[in-house]
């Protein structure tokens, strides 16, 4: 993609983000984001399909880069400095979170979170597979891998907007240590 596309999609996506946090996704309106994105409808459409596909591209960079920067030990706010795995990739997830890129933030607490929130727990069900289940790490083998997943990104989720709506009081570390002290037992 050359750098005219990468403006032009990057303006789509902003432009879609700051409707978001004004309106519902179901009242948004394909002509609504091209005005805001000063884009044409040609132009839209070359980029995406639907205002669907464009919600699907916007969520998938989004998480995308909060889930492959938690994954990239080098990629650490400075911990980790043995160098080693990070041994709590939700602390990290929560530091990348803290930082709120593109106000993910705000798309977890908006007027259609749930759709965001939906997506958000499809992209921690790809790590936790990943990065538990498949590497075995779990100690009770009576529980299906796939009820697993999905306590422990649910409860995630679930920790994350516990976290939003007391005004992220706790630092993640902390956080960190409490959803840790949840779920170690299963591990």
């Amino acid at each position: 993609m050359d750098r005219r596309q990468q403006k032009t999609r990057a303006a789509i996506f902003q432009a879609f983000s700051t409707l978001l946090a004004e309106q519902s996704y179901n009242h948004i309106t394909v002509q609504e984001i091209i005005d805001l994105a000063n884009v044409g409808r040609t132009t839209f459409y070359a980029h995406f399909e639907t205002k669907d596909a464009l919600l699907k591209a916007l969520c998938e960079n989004l998480f995308g880069h909060i889930i492959s920067s938690a994954k990239d030990c080098t990629h650490t706010h400075g911990l980790y400095s043995n160098g080693s795995a990070p041994k709590s990739i939700f602390c990290h997830l929560l530091q990348h979170l803290q930082e709120n890129d593109n106000n993910v933030l705000g798309l977890l607490s908006c007027e259609s979170s749930e759709i965001f929130l939906r997506y958000f727990k499809d992209s921690l069900n790809d790590l936790i597979q990943s990065q538990f289940v498949v590497q075995n790490h779990h100690t009770n083998k009576k529980l299906p891998d796939d009820f697993l997943v999905n306590h422990i990104s649910g409860s995630f989720v679930e920790m994350v907007l516990w976290w939003i709506k007391g005004r992220m009081k706790q630092t993640p570390e902390e956080l960190d240590r409490y959803f840790r002290a949840v779920i170690e037992p299963i591990f």
